[in-house]
């Protein structure tokens, strides 16, 4: 479809009251999970070009506002305290619990949002959707009951062999430009200049490797013997350092993979030793990224560097959008099995992955580098 040829924006938005005019104020709801923020984050652009004038929020978990924080197309992010609201119902503080929901009801009301998109489909993202009170409140692949405060559903369309996929459909339904559908992660000042120090202080100048072995799921890791063994080769056949990065909780497993490691010393462990951003930082300035199925991972796909991702227990994206990335998958019988793996714990989707064919890979996307 040509751009002569493309409805205007907001064409496709429901009917039954104004369209959002040229200085729309649109919130954007997605409140966690890494990764899925890193695939909806071309949202934000498309929205920009779409309504030059609008202003533009994101509703998010305190923990993932790193993620959007700095987007320059971004006019304010929106915080939903979860843990917060949690730890209150447990311990049974209803009153201040209702206190806080209706704060940030009353926020949200006196930002008179037009338009409120929910990207994650729950009925947790739902609530708070409705609880803006936009006239237009769009819902992804609604569920839960969520789809019932929605003004309007879009399914999860679009091709699911595409990173994003479903984001980029929802763009061109509604139709959003979309001729530069990219991720985009923006690292702040002071986490682009920890990566410099970082870099300066362990000799890094001449390249390294970033490996991101750690997630959310035990069926979705690596074996943190295949970490061990790979790390040795970048460092030996490839003279790129490696650096390791997950969050506060990987620490003991990064030790033994460090403490394994025939890279030695060259194995630089920042397991539960950066920020978010930090992290990020240094996954743009690396020479390859090799990770599970992790939001770290992703970004580096998004910053464009050389990425191998590996993935078992979920079903991947084939497509990368990119010649210097590239997802190895070995589907089985009972793939995917997502959060129910019925393998015994062997993971055997993961272990048919070897360290000859990640090394291999991960050589091959270094040399389809522009």
């Amino acid at each position: 479809m040509s751009n002569d040829d493309r409805q205007p924006p907001g064409a496709n938005l429901p009917i039954g009251s104004p369209l959002p005019g040229a200085n729309a104020r649109i919130l954007l709801v997605r409140l966690s999970a890494i990764g899925d923020i890193v695939f909806a984050s071309p949202l934000v652009a498309a929205f920009r070009r779409a309504w030059p004038g609008a202003h533009i929020a994101w509703l998010v978990q305190p923990e993932c506002r790193p993620l959007v924080e700095h987007h320059p197309d971004l006019n304010e992010v929106i915080e939903w305290p979860a843990s917060t609201w949690c730890t209150l119902w447990s311990a049974r503080k209803f009153r201040e619990l209702a206190r806080e929901i209706v704060g940030l009801r009353t926020l949200l009301l006196k930002r008179r949002f037009d338009l409120a998109v929910d990207l994650q489909g729950l009925l947790k993202s739902g609530l708070l959707t409705r609880l803006t009170g936009a006239n237009h409140r769009i819902g992804l692949g609604s569920r839960e009951g969520s789809q019932w405060l929605m003004t309007q559903t879009i399914p999860r369309g679009g091709d699911v062999e595409r990173i994003g996929s479903e984001y980029l459909y929802l763009a061109e339904t509604l139709g959003l430009p979309v001729g530069d559908f990219a991720m985009a992660i923006h690292p702040g000042p002071a986490d682009t200049r920890f990566a410099d120090e970082l870099i300066e202080l362990e000799g890094l100048g001449n390249g390294y490797a970033v490996i991101c072995p750690f997630t959310t799921r035990p069926q979705k890791h690596w074996f943190e013997a295949c970490w061990a063994a790979l790390a040795g080769r970048i460092q030996g056949e490839l003279g790129l350092t490696v650096v390791m990065l997950g969050g506060p909780a990987d620490r003991v497993a990064a030790a033994r993979i460090r403490a394994s490691a025939h890279a030695g010393d060259a194995l630089i462990d920042q397991v539960g030793h950066t920020s978010l951003l930090q992290a990020a930082a240094m996954i743009k300035r690396s020479d390859l990224v090799v990770a599970v199925d992790t939001g770290l991972g992703h970004m580096g796909i998004a910053f464009a560097r050389p990425s191998l991702l590996l993935f078992g227990s979920t079903c991947p994206y084939r497509d990368t959008t990119r010649s210097n990335a590239r997802v190895l998958y070995h589907p089985m019988p009972c793939s995917p099995c997502k959060r129910k793996p019925t393998c015994g714990s062997r993971f055997d989707c993961m272990r048919a992955i070897d360290v000859n064919e990640v090394f291999a890979a991960a050589r091959s996307v270094i040399e389809k580098a522009p």
